[in-house]
């Protein structure tokens, strides 16, 4: 068994749970999960109760100060992020912060550059890419079968009633392209490359909603290639995909597609094979949450060998700000109504 990092979990809410779940697994590859803390003092006790935590905390700062850790994974609300990231950066500790990873880019920018002048580890728990469908389809893609990709639609389109766990989401003044649309931007990096520039147009459908619940954005990639990225969580057709991000990808050799259920389709030289590459269902997972929950498994465990090996995560804070900056130049393209770049 490798040597044990202290990790520290701040955040024991609604999606927390995927996380708490995903250190407690990674025990054997050398996660020791040992202090957990949330403002709300039930919930981090019933959480430290529930994986066997031996310290619970409602202030992040004593965790941070009494605890020796290793690791701290922040899971809270974006508002909280820069005063938790912040605070776990000044006492030297490698972080990974849930997305998004703030309601602006200036606060992205900000912990990015005090993490980099502290020379610590700062991570955005950016999960999508590390979903198993994703996985799959990236190796195609590195495989050159399809040739490199020159056009894509990627779409997370749902009907799924997401207020229920997190009723919050419907008072948010950006909503859509942050709550989700960070999450298919970047899998559009992943594809296609960077992000030369985007156009968005907003709606919102839901008049309970405050923000945006629908946004189709067409992106133009440095590379050359086009993709057009659709969310919305107003989709009234069935079957529901959910929680399944649908993919389509052309290149000058062949195409790939990652439709509902699970299935990749890959056509080369004329001739087109399926597979499956649903995820697993974790023992402490459920459908059709397992796509997801297994992904924010195989995400913890790539920080915890980022950390262990001491090199940056694939989405490393660096990274995410291109994301995240791809997000605003969407929202300021749907503001002016003429195609926008990302600023950094």
């Amino acid at each position: 068994m490798p040597q044990a990092i202290a990790v520290g979990m701040v955040g024991c809410g609604f999606f927390a749970q995927n996380h708490l779940n995903s250190w407690r697994d990674l025990r054997d590859a050398g996660a020791n999960l040992v202090a957990v803390c949330d403002v709300d003092a039930t919930k981090a006790k019933a959480a430290a109760d529930k994986f066997g935590v031996p310290h619970w905390y409602t202030d992040a700062a004593m965790m941070f100060r009494e605890q020796k850790l290793g690791l701290v994974d922040i899971a809270t609300r974006m508002e909280t992020h820069l005063a938790l990231v912040t605070l776990a950066i000044d006492q030297g500790i490698p972080t990974i912060v849930q997305k998004p990873f703030a309601p602006v880019l200036a606060e992205c920018i900000a912990m990015t550059e005090h993490a980099r002048k502290a020379r610590v580890f700062l991570a955005v728990h950016e999960n999508f890419r590390f979903q198993v469908p994703m996985r799959e389809a990236l190796k195609v893609v590195r495989s050159d079968a399809i040739g490199a990709p020159t056009w894509a639609r990627i779409s997370f389109r749902t009907g799924y009633d997401i207020y229920t766990g997190q009723p919050y989401l419907l008072g948010e003044d950006r909503f859509a392209i942050i709550d989700v649309g960070v999450h298919v931007l970047d899998v559009a990096r992943v594809f296609l490359g960077e992000i030369e520039h985007v156009s968005a147009e907003l709606q919102r459908r839901n008049p309970k909603v405050r923000g945006e619940d629908t946004a189709t954005m067409l992106v133009r990639h440095s590379s050359g290639a086009v993709s057009v990225v659709e969310v919305t969580y107003e989709s009234r057709r069935l079957p529901d995909a959910f929680p399944e991000t649908i993919v389509e990808l052309e290149g000058p050799a062949g195409g790939l597609a990652l439709k509902a259920g699970a299935t990749m389709e890959v056509t080369t030289e004329g001739a087109m094979r399926a597979t499956s590459v649903d995820a697993p269902v974790l023992r402490w997972a459920e459908r059709p949450w397992h796509v997801v929950q297994e992904s924010v498994y195989a995400t913890c465990a790539h920080m915890l060998a980022a950390v262990r090996e001491g090199r940056e995560a694939d989405t490393s804070a660096a990274d995410n700000l291109k994301t995240f900056a791809a997000a605003e130049a969407a929202y300021a393209a749907a503001a002016s109504g003429r195609a926008e770049r990302p600023q950094l």
